[in-house]
């Protein structure tokens, strides 16, 4: 074990948390008003009473980003996961499909799928982990029968009541980043570090954001309003017409 000091956890946030801004800002740029109402529900919009063109476009577009956000900035928890534990275990990415980070400590073999939160997936996605781990274990059996291989599945926040599952371990937030640490606070001291220049990317992230609104309640006026009312209707037919 190599113990990592917060300063080399500061240096590798404040060198990569721009690829969480950059890939943010590029989603946000590359956007469709069309692809995004094709994918959302237009009754619920309409049971919630939304009147303007600009509210029904926000709404759209707050949905959809925020589930973007949690995929690219999981992405970057990731790869601090593995840092990490690179640093204190020589964790790695692990050549096995579907397993993010395998490393050995105490005589044991970990393989790590690594997850945003406890409630990332329903019970396919689960099976299919479940599956990968398997896949993973059996191939690392073969070249030594005697090796002692814990399954992992980590979620960089959140709680769960039960560490024990079905041929794994869950493990969640502080349990989590003290697994690939060794640091019982570590998942605290990484706060700080993650609003590295966060305010400065983020006037920028919203002057785009404000922008994009303009553009979309535009385009929406002129393909779904009729007298400045909303065409629900068509806008209907849009989304589900055969």
């Amino acid at each position: 074990m190599n113990p990592i000091g917060i300063n080399e956890v500061v240096k590798y946030v404040e060198e990569n948390i721009g690829s969480f801004h950059t890939k943010r800002l590029q989603n946000l740029e590359l956007l469709q008003l069309n692809k995004i109402l094709k994918r959302k529900n237009p009754y619920l919009f309409k049971a919630k009473n939304i009147l303007t063109a600009q509210d029904l476009v926000k709404v759209l577009l707050d949905a959809h980003l925020s589930s973007q956000e949690e995929t690219i900035f999981g992405e970057f928890l990731e790869g601090l996961a593995r840092f990490i534990c690179g640093t204190v275990y020589s964790g790695k990415k692990s050549s096995a499909e579907g397993i993010d980070l395998e490393f050995s400590n105490e005589g044991i073999h970990y393989l790590v799928s690594i997850k945003s939160g406890p409630n990332w997936g329903n019970s396919g996605q689960i099976n299919d982990m479940k599956k990968a781990f398997n896949k993973a274990i059996k191939i690392l059996k073969t070249n030594n029968p005697r090796i002692h291989i814990i399954a992992v599945n980590g979620c960089c926040y959140g709680k769960t009541k039960k560490i024990e599952k079905d041929g794994y371990q869950k493990l969640c937030g502080q349990r989590f980043w003290e697994f690939v640490s060794g640091s019982e606070n570590l998942y605290t001291d990484i706060v700080e570090p993650l609003g590295h220049k966060a305010k400065e990317k983020n006037d920028k992230f919203f002057e785009s954001y404000a922008q994009i609104i303009n553009k979309f309640t535009h385009q929406f006026m002129n393909d779904f309003c009729v007298d400045g009312k909303i065409n629900w209707e068509k806008l209907v037919k849009f989304n589900s017409g055969k």
